[in-house]
């Protein structure tokens, strides 16, 4: 009785070990998306429908071990994960537990294999309970539930996405796209003054309106010319700090880009178009404030201790967006004169990623109410052209722009004011080194064209992508950032592989690098130019590398900007 009792306790013991096991193992080569959860459930009973048992019993499905690790006790956290688990109880362990079953019945006596069987049941039933109680989890109000919500994995891989400004502002093109507070809020001179000289007397901001036509845009254009540029996602104003919307918002009457201007949900065809003829990720940009909406103003006036413009206006355009439009990225901004609870911030976030359509892929970023910038939300901005040169610990963002004072259109610019492809490189070369991605914006012109300045920045970075893409998509930061020799060199890394982005041409005919402590059979060769294997020798017995450039000419180099050595075999 003693050595039964001791058995059954040791087996009983030792399945849980197991099944633990299966909830603390990450299965290789995969991400704890929850888009993948129903994926790999589909394979599972195709598996099952369509091969033997023997077969299955083999199958990687149910022999590789499964995903997850556990951080804390946020039964939310935990529902991808043991959803996949309970599904692969219920569909491979089955197969299992019949063949343990025979094996047991070889050496045990009946009763006792029986007795095993419905321990076996019950714990069946026992996690497909569990299953149950984690599906009805969900994230709550809080930072610290919604902070725990995994980055959808489409965000890291994409590193490269366009920002576009487009609104009323475009119409007098002017200053800036802050023009109307510089003119009416500030009173600016300088925008006073070009009021004064361009405009009748008492035309007031609501007048640009009727002169935001689009009347030359073209969605397919549009998006052909983002998916020339190499970019994987888009992000769109939907509303600036103005009010205006460029969809046909209920609660914007008269004040939206269907009612007035262009007479076109503007969001709505450029989003049809991305997704009809590319395969970037289609975001908006959303302001949470007004500058000049009354009842927004009537809420500031009483301290925020009203919600007024948040109940009326804010809430139901943002859920409008997303129920419309199914943006998977939600670019808040406009946050800073309140706090997030003025805002509703935790409450909107906890059902976009409960109940939302775009629950399983949406992100996010920072800017949801004084305090929270680089804290809370998803992917941390912390401040227009963020860039801080060294590795940070969490997922970031470069906003930045090709017109280095203007997000919208103007224009009074002048050569100088835009940034040429050798910023462009370092910006976005330093940024993913460093774990961010960089949204490069333009600003389109009123009446629905991207200028040519801003086109030809568009198709550069394509090219340059198109050659150098392998060293930016997909990427991980490497152990060092920027080389210790030669400043000018970011790495980027995938599994077996470095890559140094060099910022200059190597003088000389040598590439002295650093950091890279290099195997004997380590290779070397230019991003562009297959077949190619450079020579190296190392510079000491603790590492570095001198690559020796075979003789190129300029019409040989693979790309005009910044160029890409991959290396293998080195650490």
């Amino acid at each position: 009785m003693t050595l039964r009792i001791i058995f059954w306790t040791s087996l009983v013991a030792i399945l849980g070990v197991l099944a633990y096991r299966e909830l603390e193992v990450v299965t290789v080569g995969f991400s704890l998306e929850p888009v993948y959860i129903p994926a790999k459930r589909s394979d599972v009973f195709r598996i099952l429908m369509d091969e033997p048992e023997y077969l299955v019993m083999t199958h990687p499905m149910c022999t590789i071990p499964i995903i997850i690790t556990l951080k804390g006790f946020d039964p939310r956290k935990l529902v991808s994960t043991i959803s996949w688990f309970m599904n692969f109880y219920t569909t491979c362990v089955p197969f299992f537990r019949y063949r343990l079953l025979s094996l047991l019945s070889q050496i045990f006596p009946l009763e006792q294999t029986l007795a095993f069987r419905k321990m076996l049941t019950s714990t069946s039933i026992f996690l497909l309970g569990l299953k149950f109680l984690f599906a009805h989890a969900k994230y709550q109000a809080t930072w610290e539930s919604l902070d725990s919500r995994p980055l959808p994995s489409w965000y890291d891989d994409a590193k490269f996405g366009i920002f576009m400004h487009w609104g009323v502002y475009a119409v007098p093109s002017f200053g800036s796209e802050w023009f109307w507070w510089h003119w009416k809020g500030e009173n600016d001179p300088k925008y006073v003054e070009f009021m004064k000289k361009n405009y009748r007397p008492g035309f007031s901001y609501a007048d640009f309106a009727p002169m935001f036509r689009a009347e030359f845009f073209d969605p397919d254009l549009w998006a052909d010319m983002l998916a020339r540029s190499g970019a994987r996602y888009v992000v769109l104003t939907s509303k600036h700090h103005e009010g205006w919307t460029n969809w046909r918002s209920n609660v914007s009457w008269n004040w939206n880009s269907v009612n007035n201007g262009p007479h076109r949900d503007l969001v709505g065809d450029l989003a049809s178009a991305i997704r009809k003829r590319t395969n970037i990720t289609f975001g908006l940009y959303y302001s949470l404030y007004e500058w000049f909406n009354p009842l927004y103003l009537e809420d500031k006036e009483n301290k925020f201790a009203t919600q007024t413009y948040v109940d009326e206006i804010m809430l139901p355009q943002m859920y409008d967006i997303v129920e419309t439009y199914k943006p998977e990225y939600i670019w808040s901004d406009g946050d800073w004169e309140a706090s997030d609870s003025y805002w509703k911030s935790k409450e909107f976030l906890a059902w976009l990623y409960n109940d939302s359509p775009v629950k399983d892929t949406v992100v996010v970023n920072d800017r949801w109410g004084v305090g929270d910038r680089c804290h809370h939300g998803g992917v941390f901005t912390c401040a227009d052209r963020y860039n801080p040169g060294v590795l940070q610990k969490h997922k970031w963002e470069d906003a930045m722009t090709v017109d280095k004072d203007s997000w919208g259109y103007r224009r009074n610019t002048i050569i100088s004011d835009f940034l040429t492809m050798d910023n462009l490189t370092s910006i976005l070369a330093s940024t993913v080194s460093c774990g961010g991605n960089m949204l490069m914006n333009v600003g389109p012109t009123a009446d629905g064209r991207i200028d040519p300045i801003f086109q030809e920045r568009l198709e550069q970075m394509g090219d340059w992508l198109n050659v150098n893409g392998e060293g930016i998509y997909g990427t991980k930061p490497w152990r060092v950032q920027n080389d210790t020799l030669t400043p000018k060199i970011w790495y980027t890394s995938k599994p077996g592989l470095t890559y140094a982005i060099a910022l200059e041409w190597p003088k000389e005919e040598t590439l002295y690098l650093g950091s890279p402590v290099p195997a004997e059979n380590a290779t070397v060769n230019l991003l562009g130019l297959p077949g190619v294997e450079f020579p190296w020798k190392p510079l000491s017995e603790k590492g570095g590398m001198k690559i020796i450039i075979p003789p190129l000419s300029a019409s040989d180099l693979p790309c005009q900007w910044a160029w890409v050595f991959k290396m293998t075999n080195v650490k």
